[in-house]
């Protein structure tokens, strides 16, 4: 069996990379090995089960649900719910695994199974591997009424939104939001959250059908939300992906802010009133060299990792440090969640711009960012493109041609079969050619036959 788990979770085509077969069979063998860990010792494990809005959620929730109740783990279903909101849950009911179906900003046929530990945390690599090596394995299974039972959870919205609200140390009064929900999995409890921190909230993208999901809207498509924050007059707008995990945002200007202008909005908050553990931000190499520069004038240090959102909590925990975050909109704020949320870092960046007494344009504009570009391209195979001759020859005229004054980062996605090539330097044209150097230089995918 090839790796299964990548840098968020299994992650591919829905009914046929990520199958209910899959499903169920990842389900019995996590409930085995987080088992053997000791975690179920005294009790009747339990797990809540969620997913965003993708049709083929339905089909998968129910074989995860299968399996884990086979194995003899209760299961509450707590429907269509962001992940950081089943990650809350996770924490706060007190159960012992917590798995979301997803597949975050993907297109709409793809899905993913992502497990979280008692607490709410993800797994680490080493409990990933252990769980793909128990797959299929024989196992002696639970009858009678040791088998789990599966019952839903109705009360999941509200408490996950009583929770964000009360990490608010004002009301978020006066300000009119727009809210593009990306027709996902914060469609319903996003505008309920927001409204009731009592902002004025206009919601886009908030009629999920099963495959509308991420369709030219939420944070990989911003055009329409800077459209609607001009058109009503609105403060600010965010939009969030599919699970709302990660968020961005538009100004009253139309202007996009991405993940490092809030983060570096929410450092600075952090920093003034001391709140700011060991005054370090983490982030993640590909952060706007911009952003580094403005927080190390403040005094404020970043510590960078590896792209992932889970490299960048990895390095939270281990050095203590209570904010973190990706370009791409993945914020974490350790002392109100355990994983990256959307819906969160839009609440703590209104209450500071209120406090900060600026317009959206100012306030969400913390640093100018040295000109960056990143493009994506789809390929067959990651680590033979990346290994032609022709692509290394072109990475390094590229770095050449940048000198000191610019930097080449070219990789592969961990949650979808794509390069991502991105520079950034003083001369945008150069970047610009730059990047399209490479990009040329990269064997594409095969068309389907």
């Amino acid at each position: 069996m090839g790796r299964l788990f990548g840098t968020d979770g299994v992650r591919g085509l829905a009914n046929r990379d990520v199958t209910a077969e899959l499903a169920l069979d990842l389900s019995v063998a996590a409930a085995h090995v987080l088992g053997s860990l000791g975690q179920f010792e005294g009790h009747r494990p339990r797990a809540i089960v969620g997913r965003d809005s993708r049709a083929s959620g339905e089909f998968l929730a129910a074989a995860v649900s299968a399996g884990l109740a086979s194995a003899g783990v209760d299961v509450n279903n707590v429907g269509v719910l962001p992940t950081p909101a089943v990650a809350f849950l996770t924490a706060e009911l007190g159960v012992d695994i917590g798995v979301v179906l997803s597949a975050s900003h993907n297109p709409m046929p793809d899905n993913g199974i992502k497990f979280l530990a008692r607490g709410g945390v993800k797994l680490d690599d080493a409990l990933e591997r252990e769980i793909e090596a128990h797959v299929g394995e024989p196992w002696d299974r639970p009858v009678g009424g040791d088998v789990g039972r599966v019952t839903p959870y109705a009360r999941s919205i509200e408490e996950y939104a009583d929770h964000l609200v009360a990490t608010l140390d004002q009301p978020l009064s006066a300000i009119r939001v727009v809210l593009d929900c990306a027709n996902g999995a914060a469609s319903d409890v996003g505008p309920h959250t927001l409204r009731a921190a009592g902002a004025d909230v206009i919601a886009l993208n908030d009629d999920p059908d099963g495959l509308n999901i991420n369709e030219r809207c939420g944070s990989t498509h911003l055009e329409g939300l800077g459209k609607a924050v001009l058109a009503r007059g609105a403060d600010v707008g965010f939009a969030l992906d599919g699970d709302a995990d990660r968020c961005l945002a538009v100004d009253h200007t139309g202007a996009t802010v991405d993940g490092d202008q809030l983060m570096a909005m929410l450092a600075l908050d952090l920093h003034e009133t001391g709140r700011l553990a060991h005054e370090t931000v983490v982030a993640t190499v590909m952060s706007n060299l911009g952003f580094v520069q403005a927080m190390g004038r403040a005094g404020i240090t970043v510590h960078q990792t590896a792209v992932g959102d889970r490299y960048v909590l990895e390095a939270m925990r281990d050095g203590g440090y209570n904010l973190g975050g990706e370009q791409s909109g993945h914020i974490i704020m350790t002392d109100h969640a355990t994983t990256g949320d959307g819906l969160m870092a839009a609440l703590q960046a209104l209450s500071a711009m209120i406090k900060s007494r600026k317009p959206a344009s100012e306030a969400f504009r913390a640093f100018e960012p040295v000109p960056q570009l990143m493009k994506n391209v789809r390929v067959g195979d990651a680590n033979a493109a990346l290994a032609t001759d022709a692509v290394t020859r072109a990475i390094a005229d590229a770095e050449a041609r940048l000198g000191k004054s610019g930097r080449i980062l070219v990789r592969k996605s961990g949650t979808e079969p794509v390069i991502r090539v991105m520079a950034e330097g003083d001369d945008s044209d150069l970047v610009r050619t730059c990047v399209d150097r490479i990009i040329e230089a990269i064997p594409r995918a095969k068309a389907p036959a």
